[in-house]
C-alpha cells in the first residue's frame, strides 16, 4: 500500500507533468502562429493588409497596387492539380474605388504581373484564384514577366522543395527620382522596379534579395542579386522583424547564390 506521503508526491509529480506538457504546447502553437514572412508595419504610405488563402497583401491605395505581397511556401504548396487556365483576371471589390481595373491594362503595353505567382498555389483552387485578385498584381514589363520574374519564381520552388519552406516578401519599387507613370483611367501606378527577398530558416539561416528594373533587357537572375539590407534602403521596408535581431542582422547583410 502506498503511503499518504507517496501518493501526495505522485499527485504533485501529475500536476507539474500536466504543466509542462501545456507550456510546451503552447510554446509550440506560439511558435506556429508567428508569421515571418511578414514585414514591419508601414507608417509613411498607405498601407490595407489584405488575409488570403495563400499570401498576405499590404495594399496601397495611392498606387493601386500592393506595398509587399508576403507568403510561407513550403515543399506541399509546390505541387497540386488545380491549373491557372480556368482562372481569369478579376477587380478586388474588397478594396474602395478607386482601384485597378481590367480596363486599366487594356492596350497599356505592360503584362498583369503576378507578386505571389500562380504556380505557388496550384494546391488549392481558392488560393489560386485569389493570385488573380487585381490587388496582388502590378503593371510588369511583357520580357520581365515571361523570363526573369519567372525564372526567380521557379527557383523558390526549387528551394522550397530543397529545404522543406521558405518565407517570400516581394513588390513594386517606386523610386523618388523617376517621373512617375501610370496606366489607365484609374491611375495605376507603373513600378520603376520590383524586389523579391527569400528567407530560409531550416538548417542555416540565410536570406536573398533581388531586385529588377521594370525593362525589357536582359536581366540574369544572378546578376539581380543583392542583400536585404539593399533592398530595405531602398523600398523603407523592414523585412523579417520576427526574426531575433542578431540573426536578422546577420543574414541580411549578406547575399551569396551560391550558398543556396
Amino acid at each position: 500500500m502506498l503511503s499518504g506521503v507517496t501518493l501526495l508526491a505522485l499527485a504533485q509529480g501529475t500536476r507539474q507533468k500536466t504543466r509542462t506538457t501545456q507550456q510546451t504546447t503552447n510554446t509550440s502553437a506560439a511558435s506556429a502562429s508567428v508569421k515571418y514572412e511578414r514585414p514591419a508595419p508601414l507608417r509613411d504610405r498607405p498601407s490595407t493588409i489584405l488575409m488570403r488563402v495563400g499570401y498576405m497583401a499590404s495594399y496601397n491605395k495611392q498606387t493601386r497596387t500592393p506595398n509587399w505581397v508576403a507568403w510561407h511556401l513550403t515543399k506541399y504548396h509546390t505541387y497540386g492539380n488545380n491549373q491557372r487556365s480556368g482562372e481569369v483576371f478579376v477587380e478586388d471589390e474588397q478594396v474602395p474605388a478607386p482601384r485597378a481595373t481590367l480596363e486599366d491594362y487594356y492596350n497599356s503595353r505592360y503584362d498583369r504581373g503576378h507578386m505571389c505567382p500562380a504556380g505557388d498555389n496550384k494546391w488549392s483552387a481558392k488560393a489560386m484564384h485569389h493570385t488573380f485578385l487585381l490587388t496582388n498584381i502590378c503593371p510588369q514589363n511583357h520580357g520581365l514577366n515571361k523570363y526573369e520574374w519567372n525564372d526567380v519564381e521557379m527557383l523558390c520552388r526549387d528551394w522550397a522543395r530543397k529545404y522543406g519552406a521558405i518565407d517570400v516578401v516581394c513588390g513594386p519599387v517606386f523610386r523618388k527620382e523617376m517621373e512617375p507613370r501610370y496606366i489607365g483611367r484609374n491611375k495605376v501606378r507603373v513600378p520603376d522596379a520590383f524586389f523579391k527577398v527569400v528567407l530560409c530558416r531550416s538548417r542555416q539561416p540565410k536570406a536573398i534579395g533581388f531586385l529588377f528594373e521594370n525593362k525589357g533587357k536582359k536581366q540574369p537572375y544572378s546578376q539581380a542579386v543583392c542583400t536585404v539590407d539593399e533592398v530595405e534602403a531602398l523600398t523603407g521596408i523592414d523585412f523579417f522583424p520576427a526574426l531575433d535581431d542578431k540573426t536578422e542582422n546577420r543574414i541580411e547583410a549578406t547575399a551569396r547564390l551560391a550558398d543556396w
